[in-house]
């Protein structure tokens, strides 16, 4: 079954988003120019740029994977979804546990317009859009419990969504919040954009997004690691995204290229 997505207002199309900029990235159609135009620059910045995202992708699949299927977790928590690609986390989900339930989070009004295509799951299952901001976790937590029970295990899913928290928001303290809500034996799949190698394009990507608005904020080992506190990381431990558990994966192309992201997946003690 799906639920329906609240009513929202229009897109801002002439300013870059990162959910529409990763569209452009995956090769998708959901994007404007200004999102085409500003991947087009992080491209010409770092040519690996799209297979990281796509690598980023496949990670978040082999996560769920393993989640829905020997972990047996039935409730699934995405924020920062970002435009339907297929298979997105919720035809993963339900394909090896057909009554998951699922919680979109996102906050472009343009990932909700695409909502109905997200919220075609299984008959036993539960799919839902909830339109947020990655850095309102009260709000997200207030939505979410709609659909997901917190007394339950749940599997958290931030996909390269830490990185664009910064500022005056405190990325840890609002995952850390995110993560106290959760029952033990819940899980923590995360990546997020490594700062432990000072390159030339890392440091003209973040002038690039903070030009566009976007708040981007490397972060090395250590600092990402923090975001598993309570957690127990799960082998291989933190690792760059193609290096997770490369079995579980479908289809997958891979070159050996470096892709400075970690990513892991943690269980909650």
């Amino acid at each position: 079954m799906s639920a329906t997505p609240p009513a929202a207002g229009g897109p801002d199309t002439g300013t870059p988003h990162p959910a529409r900029v990763y569209d452009w990235f995956l090769g998708g159609t959901h994007h404007y120019p200004a999102d085409a135009e500003f991947g087009a620059q992080i491209v010409a910045l770092d040519a690996t740029a799209k297979y990281g995202a796509r690598h980023n992708r496949w990670f978040m699949q082999r996560a769920t994977r393993h989640l829905a299927g020997p972990a047996g977790m039935r409730q699934f928590l995405d924020i920062g979804s970002g435009i339907p690609t297929e298979p997105n986390l919720h035809r993963v989900a339900q394909a090896l546990a057909p009554d998951a339930r699922v919680v979109y989070v996102d906050n472009d009004p343009i990932v909700r317009a695409h909502a109905a295509e997200l919220l075609h799951g299984t008959e036993d299952g539960v799919t839902a859009f909830v339109q947020a901001d990655a850095r309102e976790p009260e709000l997200i937590l207030e939505r979410a419990a709609e659909v997901l029970d917190f007394t339950r295990p749940v599997a958290l899913s931030l996909i390269a969504v830490a990185h664009f928290i910064g500022g005056e928001h405190d990325a840890h303290a609002v995952v850390a919040r995110l993560t106290e809500a959760l029952a033990p034996g819940s899980h923590l799949t995360l990546s997020q954009l490594a700062g432990d190698e000072e390159t030339a394009w890392v440091g003209e990507a973040v002038d690039r997004y903070t030009t566009g608005g976007v708040t981007l904020v490397p972060r090395t080992r250590a600092e990402t690691e923090r975001f598993f506190d309570g957690f127990t990381l799960l082998d291989p431990g933190l690792a760059q995204p193609p290096d997770w558990r490369p079995e579980l994966g479908v289809g997958e192309v891979r070159d050996g290229t470096r892709v400075p992201l970690y990513a892991g997946v943690g269980r909650k003690r």
